[in-house]
C-alpha cells in the first residue's frame, strides 16, 4: 500500500500537460492525475515513480511501485484514470 498523506495532486488537462507529464523533472513533491487514461510511459523521466490505476469512482485497481524510467505501463481494462506520484523507494 502507498502511504501518501497530504500530497497535492495536479490534473494534467491539456495536450501539452498530458504529453509532458513528469518528464525531465528532478524535484517534484506532487502527484499528477491523468483522467480518461489507461496507459503511460516513463520515457525521459529522471526519477522513479509510483503509479496508481483507478476506476471511475477512484477505487484502486492496481498499484505499480517504483517504476523506473523508460518503461510503458498498460493498466487493466477497467482503468479510467491514472495517478503518478514520486516513488517512496530510493
Amino acid at each position: 500500500m502507498l502511504k501518501y498523506k497530504n500530497i497535492k495532486v495536479k490534473e494534467a488537462k491539456g495536450f501539452y500537460q498530458r504529453l509532458m507529464g513528469l518528464m525531465f523533472k528532478k524535484n517534484f513533491n506532487y502527484g499528477l492525475l491523468f483522467k480518461k487514461c489507461r496507459s503511460i510511459h516513463t520515457f525521459f523521466m529522471l526519477k522513479n515513480i509510483d503509479v496508481v490505476a483507478t476506476d471511475e469512482n477512484d477505487n484502486i485497481i492496481k498499484i505499480y511501485k517504483n517504476v523506473k524510467p523508460f518503461k510503458v505501463i498498460i493498466a487493466p481494462k477497467k482503468t479510467k484514470q491514472i495517478y503518478e506520484f514520486p516513488s517512496k523507494k530510493r
